[in-house]
């Protein structure tokens, strides 16, 4: 008998492209649930069961947890940094989803539960400068991590860990940096840097214009990965034997202002970079230190960040030339 898959925000960007790997795997009954309609979701599979429902509510988090096996929580209320930054109580209700799953999991006899953490939940006094050391998975304490996001997850892998520790559920966490790549946002305020800087080089290159705004001063540093890298981590976390948590991102740290030089390469098309030092900025300087999950359960990303933004850019220039992102985000 095949095991069943739950997967909670499969309608987004990074669920949706766990519901593709799971489901090309043919290992699985996969269900998938996300709050929008399925118009909106990113990747919607008829191979699947699908249900558009509110997973802040427990009656449905009961409802398609029912006879399921194994959860990944990939739910979230999130974007980019300028949501991140003026949507804090809208983050933060999230918990309800992480605590009602949580809840439901006991209920249904869940096997295995997965929560997507983020690498917002670093102290933010160790990200304060350009370039800054790998965050290692210990760096999250003494806690300070980005106000409600932040927050949000750090207290929800707390809730994972409890969970296992006084009711035995096996509980999985791994923290994400900032991931991109297709199927997700580029436009409409939730995007983050990626998407972001290859559409507005790709709409500066189509409209003939010379220049782009940029938020901040294009010094702040990060790191991210591409979504293939992301999928495969997070089944290595999932299925290892460990219950602790793990760093899924890159160690390669660039600029913002280096970041678009890659996009003006691959668009063949350089701007002028217009810095709005008044728009939200995060912290100056956030990357991962991969040592401890590549000792314990053997991941490492594969794509460098110019090959991923290759395969972002084109997808995103291709979703813009057709007139798909128009329909898209007007309709959001």
């Amino acid at each position: 008998m095949k095991k069943t898959v739950l997967i909670c925000g499969a309608g987004g960007f990074i669920g949706g492209h766990l519901a593709a790997s799971l489901i090309k795997e043919k290992k699985f009954n996969i269900i998938c649930a996300d709050i929008k309609p399925f118009k909106h979701w990113f990747q919607f599979f008829d191979k699947a069961i699908n249900f558009s429902l509110d997973l802040k509510e427990l009656k449905n988090c009961l409802k398609v947890t029912d006879n399921v096996d194994y959860i990944y929580n990939m739910a979230c209320n999130m974007g980019g940094m300028g949501f991140i930054e003026n949507n804090k109580a809208e983050c933060m209700l999230s918990v309800l989803i992480n605590t009602n799953l949580l809840r439901a999991s006991l209920q249904n006899k869940i096997s295995k539960y997965f929560f997507s953490s983020s690498a917002c939940v670093y102290n933010i006094t160790k990200q304060s400068k350009n370039f800054v050391q790998g965050l290692k998975e210990e760096d999250a304490y003494p806690a300070q991590p980005e106000d409600g996001y932040g927050w949000e997850k750090l207290f929800s892998e707390r809730m994972c860990r409890h969970f296992e520790e006084d009711y035995g559920l096996s509980t999985r966490v791994a923290r994400y940096h900032n991931v991109y790549g297709s199927f997700g946002t580029f436009d409409g305020g939730r995007e983050k840097a990626p998407a972001a800087l290859c559409r507005k080089i790709i709409r500066a290159k189509l409209e003939k214009k010379n220049s782009i705004d940029i938020w901040g001063d294009g010094e702040q540093t990060r790191s991210f990965l591409y979504i293939d890298d992301c999928i495969t981590g997070t089944k290595k976390v999932f299925n290892s034997n460990y219950s602790d948590v793990f760093n899924i991102g890159s160690e390669q740290q660039v600029t913002i202002n280096q970041m678009i030089e890659i996009i003006e390469e691959i668009a063949d098309y350089n701007v002028k970079k217009k810095y709005q030092l008044n728009k939200p900025k995060g912290v100056r300087g956030r990357s991962s230190d991969n040592s401890f999950t590549n000792k314990q359960i053997g991941w490492a990303p594969v794509f460098s960040l110019k090959e991923g933004l290759i395969k972002t850019y084109n997808w995103i220039y291709e979703e813009i030339i057709s007139g798909r992102d128009i329909k898209k985000f007007s309709n959001k």
